[in-house]
């Protein structure tokens, strides 16, 4: 397997920057938005990466039904999503759509969402790019074999274009408030040459919200920030990213993490508290991470700084993840869990009062693991880890 930026950034956008697996040492303790903490492992007991798969073809997403113990959604890349059942991988896709989907670099079938109302309503969204390069959220139904879905159920939900072929941001996940939130990058190139990232009124370089049971095919919820304001559309939820690769809500307090993989100096994770009512501003094209992007000074004001950066001297992609809130492993309550795809590294931290804690490097506990594309929960709020070159981990304890 090569370990290039795929599936978040092309090598033309990096300017020639080599994407490297780097073997992380011991971290320097320093303190900082962008520092690596030398805190006491938060770790009892020990923790390992117990092998799920390893026979997956380019896994990128990996959820679970709401509910269902027994089973995890596993989504290839190239169009299929695969079930593992009770350990095991079932032969029969769940859902085939490999006719559809342009598998081309950072494009392909992203990621899946299950309806909040799965065990009745049978319905589950995704998020893939269509063989002419646009982004489609399409939603499905399962079969009347709950290991099937059925194909000729489609209804397509939103279509948006594509000006280039990177960039597509792909997460879509359903938050508390039981709306569909949709990850779009700023439609490629490098540099956001549209200056999609500053501009709401596009759903580019945004998260947009939306409710797909109040209309056909959705409707906009009447809270959304932009409603009734020409500056921006009614779908954006909040603005300002390069790439969204990955978001999560907290199970728990229903705070929102967001992971933007920047351009060529640093990676960035935000956070927006349960209490948002959206409309945050994260900076790009204005900013990447913390500082001025493409010049020595810039118009901070109203911009919504990240909790968390990094520079690529560690890493060149992230990879976000989740705040952990299963049962086996209770030290690990409350952080959340981080990577970088072109780094051997899987990270976590805590927030304090907006603020990031505890910064803490797991290399020593899991061991190098290289491809890092996604992380995952299960019904029961287990983590998982999704390797590109096709292995899914679960992390579990050391007994």
């Amino acid at each position: 397997m090569t370990h290039a930026c795929t599936p978040h950034d092309s090598a033309g956008d990096r300017r020639g920057k080599s994407c490297r697996i780097l073997v992380l040492h011991a971290l320097v303790a320093t303190t900082g938005i962008g520092a690596c903490s030398d805190a006491t492992a938060p770790l009892q007991g020990g923790t390992a990466l117990e092998v799920v798969d390893d026979g997956l073809t380019s896994p990128v997403h990996l959820t679970a039904a709401p509910g269902d113990v027994t089973r995890l959604f596993i989504v290839e890349k190239p169009g299929r999503i695969r079930i593992v059942r009770d350990a095991t991988l079932l032969p029969t896709p769940f859902l085939d759509v490999t006719n559809l989907v342009s598998d081309v670099g950072e494009r392909g079938l992203l990621s899946l969402a299950f309806h909040p109302d799965f065990a009745t309503n049978g319905f589950f969204f995704v998020d893939y790019t269509d063989t002419e390069g646009n982004t489609r959220i399409v939603r499905f139904s399962v079969s009347t074999d709950p290991e099937v879905a059925d194909p000729n159920s489609a209804s397509a939900i939103l279509t948006i274009p594509q000006p280039f072929a990177n960039h597509n941001g792909g997460q879509i996940a359903f938050g508390p408030d039981g709306m569909l939130y949709v990850g779009m990058g700023d439609g490629g190139s490098g540099g956001d040459p549209a200056g999609n990232g500053q501009d709401p009124s596009t759903l580019l370089g945004s998260i947009l919200r939306i409710d797909v049971d109040g209309g056909v095919p959705y409707a906009i919820p009447t809270d959304n920030p932009f409603v009734g304001d020409s500056g921006g559309a009614d779908e954006t939820w909040a603005y300002g990213l390069r790439n969204p690769w990955r978001f999560s809500f907290d199970r728990s307090t229903g705070d929102l993490y967001i992971a933007d993989v920047g351009q060529n100096e640093v990676e960035e994770i935000s956070f927006q508290p349960a209490s948002s009512v959206g409309g945050e501003n994260y900076g790009w094209n204005t900013m990447e991470g913390t500082r001025c992007f493409g010049t020595a000074t810039c118009d901070t004001n109203g911009l919504v700084l990240p909790i968390h950066e990094y520079s690529h001297g560690d890493g060149c992609s992230i990879t976000g993840g989740y705040v952990y809130r299963g049962s086996a492993l209770p030290s690990l309550a409350g952080r959340y869990f981080f990577a970088d795809y072109c780094s051997t590294w899987i990270r976590s931290f805590r927030v304090v009062g907006g603020l990031v804690s505890d910064l803490y490097d797991h290399t020593d506990d899991f061991g190098p693991v290289s491809g890092i594309a996604s992380f995952g929960e299960d019904a029961l709020g287990e983590l998982y880890v999704v390797s590109l070159a096709g292995t899914v981990y679960r992390v579990g304890g050391l007994n």
